[in-house]
């Protein structure tokens, strides 16, 4: 298996970042998106092996009831409202999404992660709005993984509307398994909380689950508040197994 290890923004340095890990997913994209010319001076400013994924804007997946929407530069305008959010199959939800995927191109990124938030819970609206965004939607060649942060939707049906839509299952595999998609996206929360530091025992599980996989490649990407460590001594673990 090929195996992609980095971090959910940058712990370090950029230019040490890059002297270690040759992965990272932007986080920030979900709350505001960077001009795609800062997108493009990030994309230059990496060496040609590193990869990027990124979170979609929040205009697409979160209810500007949420406070994330306080990081957005421009406020929503009052009147539309609800025209934002809950994958809204609306003028103004892929206005965002093609936004984000100018910044995705910017970036040469190769997958683009839909985080759902808590309040994104399952019923007949939510799926018809999941299907009728992701039936019309541009995708570039890129491939897109839907993160449901609701502890109220069944893994296997989660798994049913990926395959439908063709969209990779990200989870923390703390939590569960994913049941859908290509490749592995995995996204180390830290066991019990942001400030969990992983044992080398539970690496090591980790990296025993991603050698019994079939699927041909895995990006794990971690979370926490020690993820800059915990990143590298995964790494190293795997390396040591002779992967």
């Amino acid at each position: 298996m090929e195996v992609h290890v980095g971090c959910c923004g940058y712990p370090q340095p950029r230019k040490k970042y890059y002297e270690h890990l040759r992965l990272v997913e932007i986080q920030k994209t979900l709350y505001q998106l960077p001009r795609e010319k800062s997108a493009q001076a990030m994309r230059a400013e990496a060496p040609a092996s590193v990869e990027f994924t990124m979170l979609a804007w929040q205009l697409i997946t979160h209810r500007p009831s949420s406070p994330s929407y306080r990081h957005l530069l421009v406020p929503v305008e009052e009147s539309r409202r609800d025209h934002y959010g809950s994958f809204r199959p609306t003028l103004e939800v892929f206005r965002a999404w093609d936004q984000t995927l100018e910044v995705a191109r910017a970036l040469e990124a190769e997958v683009v992660v839909f985080q759902s938030p808590h309040t994104f819970a399952p019923g007949p609206k939510n799926i018809a709005n999941m299907k009728a965004f992701f039936g019309r939607c541009e995708r570039d060649g890129l491939q897109l993984g839907w993160e449901p942060r609701c502890g109220d939707w069944e893994p296997d049906e989660v798994g049913r509307i990926c395959r439908e839509l063709d969209l990779i299952h990200v989870v923390d595999p703390a939590q569960g398994r994913e049941k859908a998609g290509s490749v592995i996206y995995w996204r180390m929360n830290g066991i019990g909380g942001y400030r969990h530091r992983y044992t080398d025992q539970e690496l090591r599980k980790f990296v025993s689950m991603l050698r019994k996989s079939k699927k041909k490649k895995a990006y794990v990407l971690f979370n926490n508040i020690h993820m800059w460590d915990d990143a590298l001594r995964f790494l190293a673990l795997w390396e040591e197994r002779g992967a």
